[in-house]
C-alpha cells in the first residue's frame, strides 16, 4: 500500500503444558517460552510498529514470590527493545547468581519471565496518543491471584461510550474512555462477580479462605465470564487474556472480522493473529494450524485442559478482506494464491486500458507488498500473449517459415523493477515547505527500460488517499517518459471509513469519496450531499440497529469507471506529460479471489455489525459540519 495506513495489531498467546525442566532437557533451555515469544512477535512485526508488550505468568508459586511480569515499549524498535531488556535482566541474574545456571527451580523462583504462560502484543495505534500507557498488554491487579487480569487484543469497538456508561451504571469509575480499558474492566467486573459467587459456594461447603482459593481457580467458568462481559460489544476483535492463577483465553468476534489461529500438541498451546507465524515458529504444517471460529473462544485452564467454546452466536462471516490484500504476511499459502489471483482477475481491465498492446507495455509494481499480485498479473499477461502466438501461428500455418516462427515465439512480456524505495530518505522528510519535493524522491527509478512509445503499468495493493500517488509515484513515473501511465489497484475503491481497527476513520480522507463529491458538483447534483446530511442527522438518536447507511447515495449516480477516471484526473500532478489512467479491482472479483474473507464494508458500505452504520453516519456528519474528529 503506497499510502501510509496504520492498521491491525498482532497478538501471541503461548502456554507451555510441560514443566520447565522438560524444555530444559529437550531444547537445552528453560527460557524456551521467552525465545518462542520473541519469534512469534517478530514474525508479526508487520502488524505493529508503534509499540510492543509482553506479560508472563509463573504457575504454582509460593505466596510472597512474584508471579506476574510485564514489560512494554513505545521505542522506535519496540520488539527489539523489550527483548533486549528481558535478555539483559536474565543475563545479569545468571551472572550474579551462578547457582541459578543449571537449576530450573531457582531460575523460575528468582528470574522474571521464566514461566509457563505468555501474552505478547504488537501495536499500531489507531486511536489516541502513542504513549506507553496505550501499549498492551493491560494489567488489572488484585491480591487475589485469580482476580488478576491481563488483556491484550487486536480490536476496535464502535460503541466505546455505551460500554463506558455500562461500567458507570455498574458503579465503577473507569480511569479512561478507551476501548481497551473499558473491555478489560468489563471482563474484570464479571470475573470479580464469579469469584465472589464461588467464594460463597466454598464457604457454604465449610472451606477456609485459604482452602477456597485453589478451588475457585479450578471452578472458574471462563466461558460464562466472557459471555456476560461481551453481550454489548460491537466491533471486530480477537481478545486475549490471562488470569493470575494460570487460566487463559482468546475470543474472536461473532463476524470473524479480526483473525485468530491456534495450534496445540502435548507440549504447547499457541494462538496468533496469523497462521504462517505459528507454522514457522513451531515448524508445523498448514493443516495443523486451525482457525478459531467466529464468536468462539479457545480457553486453556490452569491444569492444561483446552476447550473451544461458543461465546457469542456467530453472525454471517465477514472476515476482513484487507488481511488478504495487504495486512497479513504473504507467506501464508492461501493468501499467496489469493493475492496472485487478484492480479490475474484485474488483467482484462488492464488489457483494455492499453488497447491490447502488450508489446509496447512495461509491467511493474509499487510498493514491494504488491509483488505477489504483480506475479498474478504477469501470469495472466503471459497467458494472453501465448494465446496470441497460438492464434498467429494457426492463421499463418500454411506459409510459416522457420524464421517467422522464431520471430513469433521470441516475443516476451516486458516486466521490470522500475522503482526502488529509498527508506533512508523517508526518515529525513519533515513538515515544511520543501516536503512535497522531498516526497517526490522517496523512490528511485530505473532509467532506460521505458521508451516514449510505451505504456507503463504499475500495480499497487490499494489506493486509499492517493497522497503518495500524486506527490511521488506519478511524478516519478512520468520522468521515465512513457506515453501512458496505468496505475492498477488490486483492491476495489475504498469508499467508506473502517471502524474495526484500520486507520481509515474519516470520509474526506478517502480519494474515492472526494472524487464522487467533485462529480456531484460538476453535474449539479450536490444537493444529494445536503439530502444525505438531513437523513443522517435525523438518525442521530436512533438505535444502532435502525440506522441506515445513506452515504451510499453519494456514489449511486456514477459508474465505477467514472469515479476511477475522476480519481485519475485529481491525482495527476500539473505538468505531467503522460496520459494517466487508474484501474480498480471489482468487488465481485475480490470475492472470487478471497472467498473465505468476505468483509468488504470499506468498499461497499455493507457493515457487518450494527455499530458500523452509526459510525459511517457520524463520519458523514463530521465531514459536512467541518469537524476534524473521529466517528468512534
Amino acid at each position: 500500500m503506497s499510502d501510509a495506513i496504520k492498521h491491525e495489531c498482532g497478538i501471541a498467546l503461548l502456554r507451555l503444558l510441560k514443566p520447565l525442566e522438560y524444555y530444559k532437557e529437550k531444547y537445552g533451555s528453560s527460557f524456551y517460552g521467552v525465545q518462542k515469544m520473541y519469534l512469534l512477535m517478530e514474525k508479526q512485526h508487520n502488524r505493529g510498529q508503534d509499540g510492543a508488550g509482553l506479560a508472563s505468568i509463573k504457575l504454582d508459586v509460593d505466596p510472597g514470590q512474584r508471579y506476574i511480569s510485564r514489560i512494554r515499549s513505545n521505542d522506535s524498535q519496540p520488539i527489539k527493545d523489550i527483548f533486549s531488556q528481558i535478555n539483559e535482566r536474565i543475563s545479569n541474574e545468571l551472572d550474579e547468581n551462578p547457582e541459578y545456571q543449571n537449576n530450573v527451580s531457582l531460575q523460575k523462583e528468582n528470574i522474571p519471565y521464566i514461566g509457563e504462560l505468555f501474552l505478547g502484543h504488537v501495536r499500531y495505534g489507531t486511536f489516541g496518543k502513542n504513549s506507553i500507557e496505550s501499549v498492551h498488554p493491560f494489567l488489572r491487579q488484585n491480591n487475589w491471584m485469580h482476580r488478576n487480569l491481563i488483556v491484550a487484543g487486536n480490536f476496535n469497538m464502535t460503541n466505546v461510550k455505551e460500554l463506558f456508561q455500562d461500567l458507570v451504571n455498574l458503579g465503577q469509575h473507569p480511569k479512561q474512555l478507551a476501548d481497551t480499558v473499558t473491555v478489560m474492566e468489563k471482563i474484570g467486573h464479571f470475573l470479580d462477580d464469579e469469584v465472589t459467587a464461588l467464594y460463597q459456594e466454598c464457604k457454604n461447603e465449610g472451606l477456609t479462605k485459604q482452602e477456597a482459593s485453589p478451588v475457585i481457580a479450578e471452578r472458574l467458568n471462563i466461558p460464562r465470564i466472557l459471555e456476560r462481559a461481551s453481550r454489548n460489544w460491537d466491533g471486530g476483535y480477537a481478545m486475549a487474556g490471562l488470569l493470575g492463577h494460570g487460566d487463559s483465553f482468546v475470543m474472536r468476534d461473532p463476524a470473524g472480522i479480526r483473525p485468530a489461529f491456534y495450534y496445540q500438541d502435548d507440549e504447547i498451546v499457541v494462538v496468533a493473529s496469523e497462521r504462517p507465524v505459528i507454522q514457522t515458529v513451531f515448524n508445523v504444517s498448514f493443516e495443523k494450524v486451525k482457525e478459531l471460529n467466529p464468536g468462539n473462544a479457545i480457553i486453556v485452564k490452569k491444569n492444561g485442559s483446552v476447550s473451544i467454546n461458543e461465546i457469542r452466536t456467530p453472525l454471517e462471516k465477514k472476515a476482513c478482506s484487507f488481511e488478504r490484500i495487504y495486512f497479513s504476511r504473504g507467506s501464508d499459502s492461501e493468501i499467496y494464491r489469493e493475492r496472485k489471483e487478484l492480479g490475474k482477475l484485474v488483467f482484462p481491465s488492464i488489457l483494455k486500458a492499453i488497447d491490447n498492446d502488450t508489446d509496447n507495455t512495461v509491467f511493474s509494481f509499487i510498493p514491494n507488498t504488491a509483488e505477489t499480485s504483480f506475479y498474478g498479473m504477469v501470469e495472466a499477461a503471459n497467458d494472453f500473449l501465448n494465446q496470441r502466438k497460438i492464434q498467429t501461428i494457426l492463421e499463418n500455418r500454411e506459409k510459416l517459415s522457420e524464421e517467422k516462427l522464431q520471430e513469433i515465439l521470441s516475443v516476451k512480456l516486458r516486466s521490470e523493477k522500475v522503482a526502488i524505495k529509498d527508506a533512508k530518505l523517508r526518515t529525513f522528510i519533515t513538515e515544511d515547505s520543501s516536503r512535497d519535493d522531498l516526497v517526490a524522491h522517496v523512490y528511485d527509478v530505473t532509467y532506460g527500460v521505458v521508451k516514449p512509445t510505451d505504456n507503463l503499468v504499475i500495480i499497487d495493493d490499494s489506493i486509499v488517499r492517493g497522497t503518495t500517488l500524486k506527490q511521488s509515484i506519478i511524478k516519478m513515473m512520468d520522468r521515465l517518459q512513457p506515453k501512458k501511465i496505468v496505475v492498477v489497484s488490486s483492491a476495489p475503491q475504498i469508499r467508506f471509513p473502517d471502524c474495526y481497527g484500520i486507520d481509515m476513520a474519516k470520509l474526506e480522507g478517502l480519494v474515492a469519496f472526494r472524487a464522487a463529491l467533485e462529480l456531484l458538483k460538476e453535474r449539479n447534483l450536490y444537493h444529494i450531499v445536503d439530502d444525505i446530511y438531513k437523513k443522517s442527522k435525523a438518525q442521530e438518536d436512533f438505535k444502532d440497529a435502525d440506522v441506515i447507511n445513506y452515504v451510499n447515495e453519494i456514489y449511486a449516480p456514477f459508474t465505477d469507471q467514472e469515479i476511477s477516471d475522476k480519481i485519475a484526473e485529481m491525482l495527476t500532478p500539473e505538468n505531467t506529460n503522460a496520459e494517466v489512467k487508474i484501474i480498480y479491482q471489482t468487488v465481485d472479483n475480490l470475492h472470487k479471489a478471497c472467498p473465505k474473507n468476505l468483509g468488504d464494508w470499506y468498499f461497499t458500505g455493507d457493515y457487518p455489525t450494527n455499530g458500523g452504520n452509526r459510525v459511517v453516519n457520524k463520519a458523514f456528519m463530521n465531514f459536512y459540519e467541518g469537524k476534524d474528529a473521529r466517528a468512534y
